[in-house]
């Protein structure tokens, strides 16, 4: 097939790496991208958002399939505007990508659904705020409505903090205007990607991804730091107890709305004391869990976007998976998920990627005007590794991470470390 990839993360460059890893040799394509998705595309210079500028491009290039990775471009409707020419695209319309663009309308769907969640409130002032949290105790959860990029939720026992994070989303100017105050869930936190043609649906491997910045899950949260698959520890049950419970249902209630939902329904759970419990929905695979996910698939990615794509889950085989491990660690840069350094020289990822069973994605790179591979953003590399075990692939991933430069970086040192010393 010829494929129009866009977005420029390391969720982009894992989509692409594994198209390119495919038996039959596809043409591959990307717009914007990045150095390491050049590697294995060719390049096209366009903003990821405007959705004529991709349809048009879509069209030049005459492509089979167009795949819209990050959230942003679905919200405004990219894949909207690649339908309206004529051409399959994998990913949902603006009115369905409403399930991550609005956490509120998220809920109100799960309500619907009979999904099982937590239970919030919405709030536009913050002594609606005062008393939610009051109302739910501590720890107190609060998240921006709108887009944020992975960083808009704050999970702290400390009222002040939690106040001053919804004081802060609520004035933002090009905000929703209102936040989601929700109780804790307890419990660990799974991440399973379930992909739809609108009908059909189709659960991937469950993966786990570590949010906050620092080691023991101490800082800031993030847009994710790094991720392990499979999770040895989680019931056998889950993935037919998630669609059974959260993405048949879903899927059902956005039809039944007339806004049908193609494309992959991100499920964040909580494996919580009284059972399992959404966490949060996104319209796009997760970024660092993709990363893990897809380098286990042995089914071929293409067919099963461009089923989704096209209403033929129906008829797709059931999916293989190898029965390797996989672990991925994020490398970002100083002072990430706050202010970044860029420009900052990058060495090594050609010893990263000649490492036995190790690949580097790139997200936040870009090529000087001398020719150097520099960062240009806040999580700046991906290193992925596979291996028997997660042990393996864990010891692997880090050995790819130990050959990589980037001045001031950082990273956290334990990604699987406790599943695999129990495994």
């Amino acid at each position: 097939m010829k494929i129009l990839v866009i977005g420029s993360g390391a969720r982009e460059h894992a989509i692409v790496h594994r198209l390119a890893q495919e038996s039959d040799s596809h043409e591959l394509h990307a717009a914007p991208g990045n150095p390491g998705i050049g590697e294995l595309a060719q390049l096209h210079r366009l903003e990821a958002t405007d959705g004529v500028a991709v349809a048009a491009l879509a069209q030049q290039l005459a492509v089979d399939l167009v795949v819209v990775g990050p959230e942003a471009p679905l919200v405004a409707g990219v894949a909207d505007a690649v339908r309206m020419v004529g051409i399959p695209a994998f990913g949902p319309s603006a009115a369905a990508a409403a399930l991550e663009g609005s956490k509120a309308f998220a809920k109100d769907v799960m309500a619907s659904a009979s999904v099982p969640t937590a239970m919030a409130h919405v709030c536009t002032r913050v002594d609606e705020v005062a008393a939610a949290v009051d109302a739910f105790g501590p720890p107190y959860v609060i998240k921006d409505d709108g887009l944020a990029a992975g960083k808009g939720v704050v999970v702290t026992s400390d009222r002040l903090e939690a106040l001053e994070h919804a004081r802060t989303c609520l004035a933002n100017p090009e905000g929703a205007g209102q936040v989601v105050v929700e109780e804790f869930l307890d419990g660990p936190e799974i991440s399973l990607f379930c992909v739809s043609d609108g009908t059909d649906v189709v659960a991937l491997a469950p993966a786990q991804d570590f949010k906050r910045a620092l080691d023991g899950d101490a800082g800031p949260n993030t847009g994710g730091m790094g991720a392990y698959s499979p999770l040895p520890w989680a019931p056998e049950s889950l993935t037919a107890d998630v669609l059974d419970r959260v993405a048949r249902p879903t899927i059902a209630e956005m039809a039944h709305r007339g806004t049908p939902f193609a494309g992959v329904l991100y499920v964040g759970l909580a494996l919580t004391s009284r059972g399992l419990r959404v966490i949060e929905f996104n319209a796009r695979f997760g970024d660092p869990e993709t990363q893990v996910v897809l380098s286990r698939l042995a089914s071929p990615l293409s067919t099963l976007l461009r089923a989704a794509a096209t209403g033929a889950l129906a008829d797709l085989p059931r999916l293989r998976w190898s029965e390797d491990a996989a672990v991925t660690v994020v490398v970002a840069s100083h002072g990430y998920p706050g202010a970044v350094r860029s420009g900052e020289p990058i060495t090594g990822t050609e010893d990263a990627n000649a490492l036995e069973g190790v690949h580097v994605l790139h997200a936040g790179t870009a090529v000087s005007d001398d020719g150097a591979l520099v960062s240009s953003g806040g999580r700046v590399l991906s290193v992925v590794a596979t291996g028997g075990s997660l042990a393996e692939a864990r010891a692997r991933a880090y050995r790819g991470v130990d050959a990589i430069g980037l001045p001031g970086s950082h990273h956290r040192t334990d990604i699987a470390a406790r599943v695999a010393e129990e495994a």
